[in-house]
């Protein structure tokens, strides 16, 4: 068992067998009420926990395997589970180079992908899509060299030991075999996913054509929602979305958490305004942001500090930051550019309404699911839910001096593991030296930039099979440059992480801006056990029989 985090632990389990084994087995235990967590995410190897009772860390290993124990005849062979057809149509564009690699003809190729049964080993890359084991080892054939910009929805893959369909339009590596026309993720069904870990598949072929689609991307999740129209938007800045605290629950068809970014800001501006603490609100980006009043409303900013004006028939007056303030019918709210910092909260009192789609009204733009970012033109409604009284002017969560700023150093501590053993020589650069924010970063991650990383002697060339990701997860790529995890992560990755943010600078790191300076302080995880967490080599490594 390996640390993840301040609130993570990675099981690694050793095989694809055996993980499955552990995640049906935990799985049991939660759904019994026997184990708390936030999410269990099985993949090729390992089991990520997170939240709840693994916020104790190490410690938390012995619980988790008198659980795994006792629920250990709930095995992942799929014996009592129904079994799902997908008719495909075998004529996709590497069918050949694969009959090529694996030194037989196409119609052999076809012949042992259809007669296997595969398992569910676990979802992840995109909501809905599943890495299905179990195949024929024959057809065990290697990612493209380079990956294609475009691949359509239904277009069914091989890669290494998996097969897979695309469940919508994306880039991708993976070998293409054929396509079909089954929906593996449809947002309008009860159960958006097709495939859930653990079930079972069987392909078989079709006669008849069928094209892959290009319009099967999980739908945009309209903002228009029952309210009453408060706000039209002027100008959304960089970019401007509908956040609330996000999803739970959900790992298991292969999406995310997402939820605000600064979730300390958000429940700070809803507290302010009286909403429930789940109430939907507005997350501001970089950029100047300005929205006129449709009728009167109450509303909080809260987060990074930006110099605003309230504008209207009877004159000019500043915008409060960390106070309750009314806009009324006319009036116009401008927010300038944050001078420190980078996302802003802005709570509507009543709450914002937006279709919810899988418990949650969040955008996610990672898996673009939830209501599309705000453009200008678009009403914003109220949701008019129940409220409390206006809370008092409260002092930011995170004070202004001590939000990031481009030149200037934040300092983010961090919790090795769970694949520093990667990276012996490289951990001490990691902490020394400092990182400078890239303009590429994103809700998904801050792509950080400095003298890169190298993993070492033998490691290098490895690949790392897929395991559960968790936020603030630092992973390090092939060129070496740190990528910090953010809410809207992808829930499995393929590259090692050498550490990870600790819980309670995750604000902050939100924060952070292109220029930004950044500082890894490396700090001890939380009290544990001390098991033996050393791995071999790849030329020495030996998997328990």
């Amino acid at each position: 068992m390996r640390q993840a985090g301040s609130s993570a632990v990675l099981i690694d389990c050793g095989d694809l067998e055996r993980a499955l084994g552990v995640f049906a087995a935990l799985r049991i235990a939660a759904e019994l009420g026997e184990l708390t967590v936030d999410e269990l995410v099985p993949a090729a190897e390992t089991v990520l926990v997170r939240g709840g009772e693994a916020k104790r860390g190490l410690s938390i290993g012995p619980r988790l395997r008198q659980l795994a124990d006792l629920h250990a005849t709930v095995r992942a062979d799929g014996s009592a589970t129904p079994e799902r057809t997908v008719a495909v149509s075998y004529t996709g564009e590497d069918l050949a180079e694969v009959a090529s690699i694996a030194g037989m003809s196409i119609d052999e190729v076809i012949t042992r992908h259809t007669a296997a049964t595969y398992t569910v080993a676990f979802t992840g890359f995109a909501p809905g899509f599943a890495y299905l084991a179990g195949g024929d080892p024959a057809l065990n054939v290697p990612r493209r060299a380079t990956p294609r910009p475009r691949i359509l929805a239904g277009s069914v893959g091989l890669a290494g030991a998996f097969s897979g369909v695309y469940p919508r339009e994306s880039p991708g590596g993976w070998q293409l075999i054929g396509t079909t026309a089954e929906r593996m993720w449809d947002s309008d069904r009860e159960r958006p996913a097709a495939l859930l870990a653990g079930e079972r598949v069987r392909f078989v072929a079709e006669r008849e054509q069928i094209r892959a689609r290009a319009a099967a991307a999980p739908q945009e999740r309209t903002t228009a929602a029952a309210g009453t129209p408060t706000l039209t938007i002027v100008s959304p800045g960089l970019q401007t979305l509908i956040e609330d605290a996000g999803r739970r629950g959900v790992a298991g068809m292969g999406v995310g958490e997402s939820g605000t970014a600064i979730p300390l800001a958000y429940h700070q501006a809803n507290r302010l305004v009286g909403n429930r603490t789940a109430a939907a609100a507005l997350e501001l980006g970089h950029g100047d942001f300005a929205a006129v009043a449709v009728t009167d409303a109450v509303l909080a900013l809260t987060g990074a500090q930006r110099h605003g004006r309230i504008t209207g028939q009877h004159g000019s007056r500043p915008a409060p930051h960390g106070t309750p303030f009314r806009l009324s019918e006319g009036e116009q709210l401008t927010l300038g550019a944050p001078e420190r910092g980078l996302r802003t909260m802005l709570a509507l009192r009543g709450g914002i309404a937006a279709p919810p789609f899988l418990g949650s009204r969040s955008r996610d733009t990672l898996a673009q699911l939830g209501p599309a970012p705000l453009a200008a033109g678009d009403t914003v409604a109220n949701a008019n839910e129940t409220t409390r009284a206006v809370g008092a002017p409260e002092p930011a969560a995170l004070a202004e001096q001590a939000l990031p700023r481009a030149g200037e150093t934040t300092h983010l501590r961090v919790l090795l593991g769970p694949r520093d053993n990667w990276f012996t020589d490289a951990v001490e650069q990691l902490t020394a030296g400092q990182w400078e924010v890239s303009p590429r970063s994103d809700r998904v991650g801050v792509r950080l930039a400095g003298q890169p990383l190298a993993r070492d002697a033998a490691w290098v060339g490895r690949e790392l099979p897929s395991e559960g990701v968790a936020i603030g997860s630092l992973q390090i790529p092939p060129d070496g440059q740190p990528v910090l995890f953010l809410t809207d992560r992808p829930l499995t990755g393929g590259y090692p992480v050498i550490a990870v943010v600790h819980d309670d600078d995750l604000e902050l790191a939100a924060q952070l801006t292109p220029g930004t300076l950044v500082k890894l302080v490396p700090v001890t995880p939380p009290a544990a056990t001390t098991p033996d967490q050393a791995e071999a080599p790849p030329h020495t490594q030996e998997k328990s029989k």
